[in-house]
């Protein structure tokens, strides 16, 4: 993605980073600096009644919150929504930040992605069955058969994966390209795509705080309660309800901690897969970071890349 298109003055700012690394504090301290409004580009922060869980801020943020656990959530429903807040914040005289740490949804706010057609109903747990009835060879065979490509690039053993896309092959479409839809397409509006640059220890020291802290907070409890109610599929991925959820408080901090701390990983290789990024070092006060974020919406200053964690590309 183009730092912002050529012909005009930036007029939405993204904020990318791993989790922990203080998006929500910096996006924050940019809407304190010019007229701005948050909108959230986190999987989890959509749904209700696990607020500390997915560390959901107190600023007012739109896309926060949204939707009930029972919500069977999509990209394609938060896409449009996504486009419609930003259009309405535009329209207002306003920037709109977009924030958030979920690749697939930043880019769905961003740009208007080719999003593969919804499944048939039940489509999932047919291939699913096929899958366990059959065995791992049969239905990677299936898949070879319906879609080569993608054959080619899941292993037999990735149950996840062989099932997702015999389920994408079926509805006409293709797991082998889904990867490219995160980083290709031009945005809807000229943007500034900014990630935080910060030291890998420091990121890790950060999520081992704000996981005790979400320990200390109630985060059991919240689990416990939300757990009670009916609960869908994807709202069952957010990351720690498993292991809040079946664990002694200890052993629950030190598991989360190791799963965020690889989910970290995954977003630094992301940010560095995205076209045109502009790199910040993220490790300062928030206030000091959203001056320049706003410096260079400003100017339109283009600066070398940096690899996470701050060498110079």
């Amino acid at each position: 993605m183009e730092h912002g298109r050529e012909n005009g003055p930036v007029t939405v700012i993204a904020i990318f980073g791993p989790t922990a690394s203080g998006k929500s504090a910096v996006a924050e301290a940019v809407a304190e600096r010019i007229p701005a409004e948050l909108v959230s580009a986190d999987a989890m922060q959509v749904y209700r009644d696990l607020p500390i869980l997915t560390n959901q801020t107190s600023h007012p943020t739109r896309l926060v919150g949204i939707w009930p656990l029972e919500h069977e959530a999509s990209v394609g429903e938060y896409a449009e929504l996504a486009h419609a807040a930003i259009d309405v914040i535009l329209a207002g005289g306003r920037t709109p930040i977009v924030v958030g740490g979920t690749g697939l949804y930043l880019r769905a706010a961003l740009a208007d992605l080719a999003l593969p057609p919804a499944p048939e109903p039940g489509a999932r747990e047919r291939w699913a069955r096929l899958y366990d009835d059959e065995g791992a060879e049969a239905a990677h065979t299936q898949l070879a058969a319906l879609d080569p490509a993608a054959a080619a690039v899941v292993h037999a053993n990735d149950r996840r994966r062989v099932v997702r896309a015999l389920e994408l092959a079926e509805a006409g479409s293709s797991l082998a390209p889904e990867h490219d839809r995160l980083w290709a397409g031009t945005p809807r509006h000229p943007t500034l795509l900014v990630g935080l640059d910060l030291p890998k220890d420091v990121v890790e020291r950060r999520i081992e705080e704000r996981t005790r802290a979400m320990f200390d907070a109630g985060v059991q409890e919240e689990v416990r309660r939300a757990l009670e109610r009916p609960i869908s599929a994807t709202a069952r991925k957010t990351m720690g309800i498993d292991e809040v959820a079946t664990l002694p408080r200890d052993e629950a901090i030190a598991a989360l901690v190791v799963r965020t701390r690889r989910y970290a990983a995954y977003q630094r290789k992301w940010m560095r897969r995205l076209q045109g990024l502009v790199m910040v070092a993220g490790d300062r006060p928030p206030g000091e970071v959203a001056d320049e974020i706003v410096t260079l919406a400003r100017t339109r200053e283009r600066l070398p890349r940096r690899r996470a964690g701050g060498a110079d590309a």
